[in-house]
C-alpha cells in the first residue's frame, strides 16, 4: 500500500503557501511530463536583460492553480454553484495549460517544430494523461476546448481577464524586478461574481480592471517585447534553424537524442503521435544551452556565430522604428556587410532581417471584460471606463524593427 501523502504544501515567494487540493492534482503535478516545466523557464531568454527572470513555468502553473483555488472559493461564496467534478476540472486545466510549452517557448514554435503552438501540444498532452488516469480529465479537456456549457469556467482559464494572465504579471513584475507590471489580483479575483453563467467583476472592481491593463500592456513594451530580448529570441530562432538547414545538406549537427530528433524530422501537428509527444516531453532549456555550447565550435561559421552570439550575450543590433522598413534597407545593410571580412562564410539572412511586433493590451474583438454595474446592467469595461487611456489600449500598436550585425554601426 502506497502511504504517501499527497496533501503536499509550497512555499511560494509570490503567495506565500500554496496547497495541493487533492490526491489527483498531486498525482499530475508529480507526472514527468508536468516536472519538466521545472526545466522550461517562464520568460524565455529575458534573463539576458532581467537577470533575475530565471523562474519557471513549474512556478507560475502552480501559482494558477493557487489563484483558481481562490477564485473558485470566492464564487461559491456569492453563491455560484461549482460541483466537485467541476472545481477539479478547472484546477486540471489552468494546471495544465502551460504543459505544451518547448524550450525557450516561442522559438521553438517557429524553428524546430513546423508552426505548431504550444496550445495544441498542451491539448496533446492532456489527451494523453487522461487516457493514463482513466478519464479524470474528460471535463477538464471540455472547459479547455470550450465545449463546455458553463461559459464562465472558460473564461477562469483562458480570457482577457484569467488566472493565467493574473499569475504571469504578477510572477514576472516580482522576477524581473519591474514593478509598472504589479497587480492586485486578491482585489480582481474579491470582485468577480456570475450572472447567467457569465465571469463579470463587480463596478467597485473596476480601478483594479483598469490597473490590470495597464500593467499588461507596460509588461509587454518593457519586458516582454524588449528590444534585447526579442533580437535574443529571434536568434534563437534562427539558430536552431540554421541546424536544420545544415542537417538537410547532409552536414553534421551534434546535440541530445531528443533534440536531434526534432532537428532531422519536419514534425507538423498532425505527426504528434504518442511516440514523438514523449521525445517531445523530453526537451528542456538544458538540451538548448547544451546545443548551443556544442555548435559554437561547429565548422559552419554561421552556426558557429549565431549560438556565440547567445552564449556570450553578445547580440545584434536591433533599431525599432514607427514606420516599416523596406527590402531596399536589408539590402543596403548586406551590401554594406560584403564589405567586412568573413562575409564569404557566413549567410547574411540569418543576420541581417527585419520584421514587427504587436501589442494590444485589450481587444475589442474578444470576449470582453464584463463589469456588473450597481444597477444591475452589464456594460464592457472599454465603454463605461472614465479613462482615456483605457480606450487607448484597445488599439494595436505595431512596431517596426531590423537587425543587423552590430560592426555595421555608423560612427
Amino acid at each position: 500500500m502506497n502511504d504517501t501523502n499527497k496533501l503536499k504544501i509550497f512555499n511560494d515567494p509570490i503567495y506565500g503557501f500554496i496547497t495541493i487540493p487533492n490526491a489527483l492534482i498531486y498525482d499530475l503535478i508529480q507526472h514527468p511530463y508536468f516536472q519538466r516545466l521545472r526545466r522550461i523557464s517562464q520568460m524565455g531568454l529575458s534573463s539576458l536583460v532581467y537577470p533575475g527572470a530565471n523562474h519557471t513555468r513549474f512556478h507560475h502553473a502552480l501559482g494558477c492553480l493557487h489563484i483558481m483555488q481562490k477564485a473558485i472559493q470566492v464564487l461559491r461564496f456569492k453563491n455560484t454553484e461549482i460541483s466537485t467534478d467541476e472545481e477539479n476540472a478547472l484546477y486540471i486545466a489552468i494546471l495544465l495549460h502551460d504543459i505544451g510549452h518547448g524550450p525557450f517557448s516561442h522559438a521553438m514554435e517557429h524553428s524546430i517544430v513546423e508552426d505548431v503552438h504550444h496550445e495544441e501540444i498542451s491539448l496533446l498532452f492532456m489527451h494523453k494523461l487522461n487516457v493514463e488516469f482513466n478519464g479524470q480529465l474528460t471535463l477538464a479537456i471540455q472547459i479547455f476546448k470550450e465545449e463546455y456549457h458553463r461559459k464562465f469556467m472558460l473564461q477562469l482559464v483562458s480570457s482577457q481577464l484569467d488566472m493565467d494572465r493574473m499569475d504571469y504579471l504578477k510572477r514576472d513584475s516580482f522576477y524581473s524586478g519591474v514593478e509598472e507590471g504589479k497587480i492586485n489580483s486578491d482585489r480582481l479575483i474579491q470582485m468577480m461574481n456570475v450572472v447567467d453563467d457569465v465571469l463579470v467583476i463587480e463596478e467597485k472592481g473596476i480601478f483594479s480592471v483598469e490597473k490590470f491593463l495597464m500593467a499588461r500592456r507596460l509588461m509587454y513594451w518593457q519586458v516582454y517585447l524588449h528590444k534585447t530580448s526579442l533580437v535574443a529570441e529571434l536568434t534563437l530562432t534562427n539558430t536552431l534553424k540554421r541546424a536544420k538547414e545544415l542537417f538537410q545538406k547532409g552536414i553534421s549537427v551534434n546535440c541530445s537524442d531528443n533534440l536531434q530528433f526534432f532537428i532531422q524530422n519536419k514534425i507538423n501537428l498532425i505527426d504528434f503521435t504518442d511516440i514523438i509527444l514523449d521525445k517531445f516531453a523530453q526537451l528542456d532549456d538544458t538540451d538548448i544551452i547544451g546545443a548551443l555550447k556544442i555548435w559554437q565550435n561547429h565548422s559552419d561559421f554561421t552556426l558557429s556565430s549565431l549560438s556565440k552570439m547567445i552564449i556570450n550575450r553578445d547580440l545584434l543590433k536591433i533599431k525599432m522604428s514607427e514606420e516599416k522598413y523596406t527590402s531596399a534597407q536589408v539590402q543596403d545593410l548586406t551590401e554594406q556587410f560584403s564589405k567586412h571580412e568573413n562575409f564569404a562564410l557566413l549567410e547574411p539572412k540569418y543576420f541581417i532581417f527585419k520584421g514587427k511586433i504587436r501589442n494590444q493590451a485589450y481587444s475589442k474583438i474578444a470576449e470582453p471584460i464584463r463589469i456588473l454595474k450597481k444597477d444591475g446592467s452589464i456594460e464592457d469595461v472599454a465603454l463605461i471606463s472614465d479613462q482615456l487611456n483605457l480606450r487607448a489600449l484597445s488599439k494595436q500598436v505595431t512596431k517596426y524593427f531590423i537587425c543587423f550585425p552590430k560592426v555595421l554601426i555608423k560612427s
